[in-house]
Parts: structure tokens; C-alpha cells; sequence
């Protein structure tokens, strides 16, 4: 993007530096562009303003303030102010999404009666013109005064959105209604067609439109709070981030005293003590124990790392089960988790929001409109019509563009998809979602949690010649069944019903290896072929050929020894899911390319791909190169797809094109997608792309009848062949159409 003269500052060889404002006030896609157009006319400065999260993401020399820039978002008509990350601010968010939703309750309780009254003549009783003149003003002046103070705004700065016509549409029919209302008998206003076209002699008290009104507030109400909802938990992912590290770290003092401290005490360089079963406190480096450390939260992966003196260890991750002596190489906004949640925060701000086409064309639309009215009363006074008909005419040109039909076109198939999704198992987030997922050619999945289960189970047992498979898994689950290790449980679990333990004594882990202990008088082993070369014994043939292939296909091999040899190999690994491979043909079958990330080693994830058909593998990538893929590919033209369970895929996920979040993992993840998958079931991946597209064909569908039906209904009215009453019942059939097209939605079946 280039600035005002020309050159990105970026190209001038200038510093950059980045600013975030939140901003308050915008209503539609509209406010966000023209927020951003202003911004990127300072010189220099390269601006991304997001109306999903309501956030403003700049790029701009050095030097420059964010007080500058929250002058220019005021002087178009807006708010804008430093983020604020504490919970007085979610809390405002919460509030505005609750006054809407106190509007819209007051708005649809009187609605309905004044649209069952207007609309149903047997309803009608008389003077209930008046009632619905009485009942239609609090819901225009109260639940619908954010639309006119909206439209008085971006007036007053030469612009039109939605609120415009929502404004312009609702007044016009309660003010014609009002006038009629008041002043009795159309035909006593000289009401007179010059060409004698008797259609528009009608008695003006059975020609009020306050339901237009009323139904016109209340769908664009509806509308506005599923979007005010979605804005509210644009956060959420951030939230779960950072709330998933440690709250107090024990701090090794000089003298070997531990020291309980708040998390933020902590300096780099200072040792702190991590016990079993705790999260450790920040980055550092191990100076003192082993341990197994389950980091499925950073890296997504179910096998725990063996660690010891040297090694590196992440903060947010879990110690299994050991006592461990840490130094603090990175704390508060340099540990790895705070440099993801800033991953996700920045692909959030950067991600591009299709406006909708009904905002983009609301810009032309509406000032046509009102000229088109003004047009038209004009002409019939200057064709000696009258002043009477001449109103009829502007104001029936006015009411039969009431943007009804536009309002209704999105949240009707938005509650009707969504709906249909619910029942199926996909949560799908908002209306940008469904506009992404139309062009999708590629989806990348992580495998751990993805398309396989996440959890450690025993695939295989391979006993040694003259010896029994339940004898030696029953042998292994004595051994590990003191330890909270993944792998252990699995072996436990699957030991179980297999008949009774032994006793297990003098049991000692041997740090990286596995463990040891004395069963049934006999000293017996389970662990890695290591442990087993450590204590000289000798793996016979059969059980090496089976811990290769095993190897080979990625999996944990464990052996199993006693009474000096080794008796058999069981094989651990993450099983896969149902419906995996089954769900990339189908992924397949819709024209996608599919990709595997997965921090796991590049044998197993071969494997796995090589199980369901995925076409492309990234094996052994960290967070942020997930999000590094997923960029190249965008890069490289492709609009990418996203499906993932972890934190780790939280910034590739929100960084994506569509984010698909396995509902069955993480807040993070969850929160940082589009769609949401409420099991574990990759086959729902395919109904949410092919529900989406479904419901972005009928939202388009929605649209283009709205617009078509104005295109063709304004000259009519503008040439005086309607009055306001006809205009009313055309305008409430575009809604009708509207609402039956989306409940087509309902009748989705997903493709098996």
C-alpha cells in the first residue's frame, strides 16, 4: 500500500514502528474502509482497520504518535483509543452487545403486534392506525437511534452506508404514515394522476406503513447484534493464551531457599523450582533434574520430551514427573506463549474482511436514491401534478427502496445456515467466514488431535518366542503403573481385564530411558532399547525387526524385560481418527489440495499422510512456522483453509483464509477460527466448506434480488405508477422471498 506520495515509507528506507488503536463507532464494513482510507493518506503510513475485531493495525514512521491517529479516526466521525487489555474493557464490550439485545427484545416484542395488525385485515379494529403509530415511535426513535445518529454522522463527512438507507427508509415510512394518518383522505391533497391512472387513488388511512417501519428496526437489530456477539469474542483467543501460564513460580534464592512469587517477580537469569504435576513458570534452560515434559500445549504433539541439564523448556508446558531446577532465559512478553498469542493477535488485525456487497454498493445506492425521490417529486410539480402526487411519488420511491430486503438478506441465511450447522456439528462464526470459504483450493490440517486422536494408546504387542503377549503387557502396566507418563497410562489401560498384576517393588526411573523395578523377586525393565543396551541385554530378532517397523511408522517402541532378557515390544503411538481418511477424499473430491503440518518427525507423519492420502507434509514445524506455511501459501495464490485443535495452530488458524477449529481442542484454537467442529470428526470439515458455500450462494442469491427488485420497482414509483401503499406490499413480498430462500438452508443434507 503507498501512502500519499507515492513510496511506502517502508521503500524510503524509513524505521516503522507499529501502533494498535481500538475503534469505536463503526457499523458495517463501510466505516472500517473509510477509517483506513483516511489513515493511509498520512504520509507514510500503512493502515489495516478490522471491523471484526474493531481494531485498527498501523504501520508509521517513527515518530509518529498514536495521538495523531486517533485525531484522524475523530475527525471522520469515529472513536479510537490505545487498546486496552484489561477487563473494564471486555466488560464494555459485553455492555454494548447487551444494549443491543435490549433494543432488539423491546423492538420485536411491539413489531410483532404492529405487523400482525397492519398486515391481517381481520385483525384490524378501528383506530388501529393510531396504535400502530403509537407503538412504531418508541421503536424508531429509541431502538432504532443508532441507525439515524450513524447516518447523521457519516453525513455530515459526505459519506453513506447501510445505516443511510436503514435511516433515509424507516423515517420516510413513518413520516408519510404519520402524515396520512394525521391529515386524513389522500384525495383531499389534490391527489390527482395527470394520466388518470386510477392505481394510485387510495384512501391514505389504509395506506400507512409503520410495520415497514417496525419489521425494518428489528431485522437490521437482529443482524447487528449476531455481529456485535462475534465481535465481543474476537479476543477470547488472546485471553486463553495468556491465561494459560503459570500464576507463581518458586524462586531458588542464593542460599537454596524456595521463594513462592507472582509470575511477574521473575527475572531472566533467576533459577526457579518446577515441581511434578506443575506448569513451568517461563523459557529457561534445565540446570538440575530430568523429567518428561508434556508440551502438547505449545506444540500440539501427545508424546512428552525427556529433559535434563542443557535442555530447553517452554513455559506454559506441563512437568510430568519430576523435580526440575530451572533458569529463566525469556520471561513476560519474550516466552514463546506470549510471542504466539502476539502471532494470533497480528494475523487477526491483518486478515483481510470481505466487505458486504451490500455496504459496498449502499455508497452509490443510497445518494441515487434520495436524488432519484427528489427527482421524481420534482418532475410531477413541474408536470402540474399537484403537490399531493408529487409527494406520493418521492416518498413511494423512498419506501419501496427500504432496505428491508438488504437487511434481511444476511442474518436470515446467517440463522438459517448456522442453524442447519448447529444441528450437524459445525458452529459457523459470521458472515466473512462464509465469503472466504467460497474460493478455499486449500486445506492444511495438523495431525496430532487433527487426524489422529490425541491420545497415546498400545497398537501392537510383540511377544518373544515361548513367551505370552498378556504376560508381558500385564508385566509392563506393573511396572508403569506408578507413573502419570502418556505412554504408561496407555499401558495401563490396555492391561486392564487382562488379569491381576504383580506386585511391583523398589521402583526407580531411570531419567530418559524408562523405569525399573523388582517383580516377582526377578528384576524387571521397561523402557527404550538404550535402557536395554545399558543393561547389556540383548534384543532377540523377531523384537527388533518389529520395534523397525514400528519405527518406521513413526511409533513409540517400548520393551519389556525381566529375569535378564528381554521378553517382548509393545508399540505406542496416536491412533488415528475415524472418518480421516475418508474425510481428505471427500476433501479431494471438492477440487482441494490438502497439506500436513505437524511437529511430530518426519517418519511418522509420512506415515499418517501416506494412511489417509494427503498430498503435501510440513513435519517437525513450530508454531510459528505453521504460520509461516500458511503465509507462503497465500503467498503463492492459493486461499487456504486452516484446520487445527492446539494453541500451536492458533496463529496459522487465524492467519488463514478460513480457520477451522476441532471444537474437541483448545479455547485458543476454537476462538481463533471461523468454523468450529463440535467433535472429533474431520468428515464435519467437509459439511462446514460445503454449508458454507451453501449459504454464501443463498446470501448472494438474497442480495441480488434485493437489488434487482429496486433496480426494476424505483422507476416505477418514480413515474407515479405506485403509490405508497402498493410500494409497501412490494417491498414486504422482497422480504418474504427473502426469508423463504434462506429457509431453504434447513433442508442441507451433507454429502457421505
Amino acid at each position: 500500500m503507498t501512502d500519499t506520495v507515492g513510496t511506502p515509507a517502508a521503500e524510503r528506507g524509513e524505521a516503522l514502528t507499529s501502533i494498535d488503536l481500538d475503534v469505536q463507532g463503526m457499523t458495517c464494513a463501510s466505516c472500517a474502509a473509510r477509517i483506513q482510507k483516511k489513515l493511509n493518506k498520512i504520509d507514510g503510513v500503512r493502515a489495516a482497520v478490522n471491523y471484526a475485531t474493531a481494531r485498527a493495525h498501523v504501520l508509521a514512521p517513527r515518530g509518529t504518535t498514536s495521538e495523531a491517529l486517533i485525531d484522524v479516526v475523530r475527525a471522520a466521525g469515529y472513536d479510537a483509543g490505545p487498546p486496552d487489555p484489561s477487563e473494564d474493557a471486555e466488560a464494555a464490550a459485553r455492555a454494548r452487545t447487551e444494549a443491543i439485545r435490549r433494543r432488539l427484545v423491546v423492538s420485536a416484542a411491539i413489531a410483532v403486534p404492529v405487523m400482525a395488525v397492519s398486515m391481517v385485515t381481520p385483525w384490524q379494529f378501528p383506530g388501529w392506525q393510531w396504535v400502530a403509530f403509537a407503538l412504531t415511535t418508541p421503536v424508531l426513535f429509541w431502538s432504532g437511534r443508532g441507525f439515524h445518529r450513524s447516518a447523521w454522522v457519516n453525513l455530515r463527512h459526505g459519506a453513506f452506508t447501510m445505516d443511510t438507507l436503514i435511516s433515509v427508509g424507516t423515517l420516510a415510512a413513518y413520516l408519510w404514515s404519520a402524515f396520512c394518518l394525521i391529515f386524513g383522505n389522500a384525495g383531499t391533497l389534490g391527489m390527482k394522476h395527470p394520466f388518470s391512472l386510477h392505481l394510485v387513488r387510495a384512501d391514505s388511512l389504509d395506506a400507512v406503513y409503520f410495520e415497514a417501519a417496525c419489521g425494518t428496526i428489528t431485522f437490521i437489530l437482529l443482524g447487528r447484534w449476531i455481529e456485535a456477539r462475534s465481535r465481543s469474542e474476537a479476543g477470547s483467543a488472546l485471553r486463553e493464551l495468556l491465561t494459560m501460564g503459570a500464576r507463581a513460580v518458586h524462586v531458588l534464592d542464593d542460599d537454596g531457599t524456595e521463594t513462592t512469587r507472582p509470575i511477574e517477580a521473575l527475572r531472566v537469569g533467576q533459577c526457579f523450582v518446577v515441581r511434578p504435576g506443575e506448569k513451568i513458570a517461563s523459557d529457561g534452560e534445565v540446570v538440575e533434574g530430568a523429567s518428561a515434559i508434556d508440551a502438547h500445549v505449545i506444540t500440539g504433539e501427545s508424546v512428552p520430551v525427556d529433559v535434563g541439564p542443557g535442555d530447553r523448556v517452554v513455559g506454559a508446558t506441563l512437568n510430568t514427573n519430576g523435580r526440575l531446577v530451572v533458569r529463566a532465559t525469556a520471561v513476560g512478553a519474550d516466552t514463546q506463549l506470549s510471542q504466539i498469542a502476539h502471532l494470533v493477535e497480528q494475523a487477526q488485525t491483518g486478515k483481510s474482511n470481505a466487505q458486504r456487497l451490500a455496504d459496498r454498493i449502499a455508497s452509490v445506492f443510497v445518494p441515487v436514491v434520495i436524488v432519484l425521490a427528489l427527482l421524481a417529486f420534482c418532475a410531477w410539480l413541474v408536470a402540474g401534478a399537484g403537490v399531493g402526487f408529487a409527494i406520493t411519488a418521492g416518498v413511494s420511491v423512498l419506501i419501496i427502496s427500504c432496505p428491508c430486503a438488504l437487511g434481511l438478506a444476511t442474518p436470515t441465511a446467517l440463522l438459517a445456515g448456522t442453524g442447519r450447522g448447529a444441528q450437524l456439528g459445525v458452529v459457523i462464526r459470521g458472515p466473512e467466514a462464509l465469503e472466504r470459504a467460497r474460493a478455499i483450493d486449500t486445506v492444511v490440517m495438523d495431525k496430532t488431535g487433527t487426524l489422529t486422536r490425541g491420545e497415546m494408546s498400545v497398537q501392537r504387542i510383540t511377544a518373544a518366542p515361548g513367551e505370552d503377549e498378556d504376560r508381558v503387557l500385564v508385566a509392563a502396566a506393573a511396572l508403569e503403573a506408578g507413573s502419570e507418563h502418556p505412554i504408561a497410562r496407555a499401558v495401563v489401560a490396555r492391561a486392564a481385564g487382562r488379569g491381576p498384576a504383580p506386585a511391583a517393588g523398589d521402583f526407580r526411573v531411570v531419567p530418559g530411558r524408562g523405569v525399573r523395578a523388582v517383580l516377582d523377586g526377578a528384576d524387571a525393565l521397561v523402557g527404550s532399547a538404550a535402557l536395554m543396551s545399558d543393561e547389556g541385554l540383548e534384543v532377540p530378532g523377531v523384537l527388533t525387526a518389529a520395534a523397525v517397523a514400528a519405527s518406521d511408522r513413526g511409533a513409540t517402541v517400548v520393551l519389556v524385560a525381566w529375569d535378564g532378557a528381554v521378553r517382548g515390544v509393545l508399540t505406542v503411538s496416536d491412533e488415528l481418527a475415524d472418518n480421516s481418511a475418508r474425510a481428505v477424499g471427500r476433501l479431494h473430491a471438492l477440487g482441494l489440495r490438502t497439506v500436513m503440518l505437524t511437529g511430530d518427525n518426519e517418519r511418522a507423519a509420512r506415515h499418517v499422510a501416506a494412511l489417509v492420502g494427503i498430498d503435501e507434509v510440513h513435519a517437525q514445524v513450530l508454531p510459528e512456522e505453521k504460520l509461516a506455511v500458511v503465509d507462503g501459501l497465500r503467498a503463492e495464490g492459493h486461499r487456504v483453509a486452516m484446520i487445527g485443535d492446539g494453541v500451536n495452530d492458533a496463529a496459522a488458524l487465524a492467519a488463514a483464509d478460513l480457520g477451522i477449529a476441532m471444537g474437541t481442542g483448545t479455547d485458543a484454537a476454537i476462538a481463533a477460527g471461523d468454523l468450529t467442529l463440535m467433535r472429533h470428526d474431520l468428515m464435519l470439515a467437509v459439511d462446514a466448506i460445503a454449508l458454507s458455500r451453501a449459504t454464501l450462494r443463498i446470501i448472494r442469491g438474497n442480495l441480488f434480488w434485493a437489488f434487482f427488485y429496486n433496480v426494476c420497482a424505483i422507476p416505477i414509483a418514480a413515474f407515479g405508477l405506485l403509490n405508497p401503499m402498493i410500494a409497501g406490499a412490494a417491498m414486504a413480498f422482497s422480504s418474504v422471498f427473502v426469508v423463504t430462500n434462506s429457509l431453504r438452508l434447513r433442508g442441507f443434507r451433507p454429502v457421505r
